[in-house]
């Protein structure tokens, strides 16, 4: 092994030297430093997490981990084409900023400051430029680009929340009760963790008016994710597959459905029925409005829970088709029929997500139909019902016989005689109560709610 040792290299003719043959490496040997050379704009980064203050070497990037506390990155003296950089390892900056502190009187952008770096995901790249302005920030990226093993997302619309929930630090919980966007902007790498959690409700139906049945409620559709367990209601769809989500990093817009209109004087009309919600590939129809007895036919009307028959008939009337259009697991129940009778005013009760609107039995002297009960769910971490029925109209003379009463879950109660029927619960799909008389107001459906809760960490 040769060993040549000089103290300079000059070309012998000309101005350029040439230092190895083409393919070969020039290397230097380790420990040994270059200067004359100059950079290029790059660092070498130093890939050992800094967890503590420390100083910067020109040329080099470091990734400073601020997970267990804040601390300081020391600039090197500023010489004209110095070059650091800094990335902020743990996604920590937000809540212990890293501070970046200029060397004697050196200058961070024109001014002898120390800097704070305390965004999320921030990195950094300084260049000394002269004593002017000293040290100048050249790139600065705060995006926070990372791998996630959960759902990341936001969600948008006046009066929609997001809300980790009570019950499990691991699951977030978005509630629509108006329109808005669902937007995720990371998914799980793994597939299992982006199904995602349910209920989709659609708005009730108004009730009728003179002798009138109940609105029918709104489509209840629910799925439980099993990376998200809480009490499911008994309308869980999961595992039935087409009732599953999986979200992707997309935005998804939520529709929720408004309430029907009411029946009101002085017509003597059905109730308008509601209006559906959509989450996804998922919709639940609105409910079916409330029959009269002054319309033809007085049989309530279908949708996702049938509204309640008018009275009137001596045969009697018929309510609403529920789960139409039709889903499995089923989506609502019929409303009641009404009993046959001479001068028969009292209105079937509307159907609910859960049972049929009750029967108003025949006869002058009798009392609405009760409104179907809507479904239980604990998706929210709390037992709420949703989607009940709206009660049919009493008879108020001969004798004194009430409105049926509303379902649980929201519905509203029929009225007797002169008074004014309840409106459904508004963001539960209940139905709204069936009127008696022509000169009163039935109760509107309750607009519908869209809740999705997901696994975040």
């Amino acid at each position: 092994m040769s060993k040549i040792e000089v103290n300079a290299i000059e070309p012998q003719c000309g101005t350029t030297l040439t230092l190895g043959a083409s393919g070969d490496t020039v290397a230097l040997a380790s420990g040994a430093s270059q200067t004359g050379f100059g950079r290029t704009g790059t660092v070498d980064w130093q890939t050992t997490p800094k967890t503590a203050t420390f100083t910067a070497v020109s040329g080099e990037g470091y990734f400073a981990n601020t997970s267990g506390g804040a601390f300081n990155m020391n600039l090197p003296a500023g010489v004209a084409g110095a070059i650091v950089s800094v990335a902020d390892y743990s996604a920590t900056f937000n809540s212990n900023a890293l501070t970046v502190v200029p060397n004697g009187s050196d200058k961070i952008g024109s001014q002898n400051e120390n800097a704070k770096l305390n965004i999320k995901g921030q990195s950094v790249t300084f260049v000394f430029v002269d004593s002017t302005q000293g040290w100048i920030n050249t790139m600065d990226s705060t995006s926070n680009v990372r791998g996630s093993s959960f759902i990341i997302a936001t969600v948008s619309g006046a009066c929609n929340t997001l809300v980790t929930a009570p019950c499990c630090a691991n699951a977030k919980i978005a509630t629509f009760t108006g329109p808005g966007t669902f937007c995720v902007s990371s998914a799980s790498g793994c597939s299992a963790n982006n199904v995602v959690s349910y209920v989709v409700v659609a708005g009730g139906a108004g009730g009728g008016t003179n002798g009138s049945g109940g609105g029918g409620a709104g489509g209840f559709r629910e799925v439980e994710s099993p990376v998200t367990p809480y009490a499911a209601s008994p309308l869980d769809g999961y595992p039935s597959s087409p009732n599953r989500i999986t979200v992707s990093a997309t935005a998804f817009p939520i529709v929720v459905g408004g309430g029907g209109t009411a029946a009101s004087p002085p017509s003597a009309t059905k109730g308008g029925s509601g209006n559906p919600s959509t989450f996804s590939s998922i919709t639940s129809a609105g409910g079916g409005g409330g029959g009269s007895r002054s319309a033809s036919p007085k049989c309530g009307i279908a949708g996702g829970s049938g509204g309640g028959a008018g009275g009137g008939c001596s045969s009697g009337n018929t309510g609403g088709a529920g789960n139409t259009p039709p889903t499995s697991p089923s989506q609502g129940f019929p409303g009641g029929n009404s009993g046959g009778g001479t001068g028969t005013h009292a209105g079937g009760g509307g159907g609910g997500a859960g049972v049929a609107g009750a029967l108003a039995p025949g006869g002058c002297s009798v009392a609405g139909g009760a409104g179907g009960a809507g479904v239980s769910s604990a998706i929210t971490s709390s037992i709420v019902a949703r989607a009940g029925g709206g009660g049919g109209s009493g008879r108020l003379s001969p004798g004194s016989s009430p409105g049926g009463s509303g379902g649980t879950g929201g519905g509203g109660a029929g009225a007797s005689g002169p008074s004014n029927a309840v409106s459904g619960t508004p963001n539960t799909g209940g139905g709204g109560g069936g009127a008696e008389f022509t000169g009163v107001s039935a109760g509107g459906g309750g607009s519908g709610i869209v809740v999705i809760r997901y696994r975040f960490q």
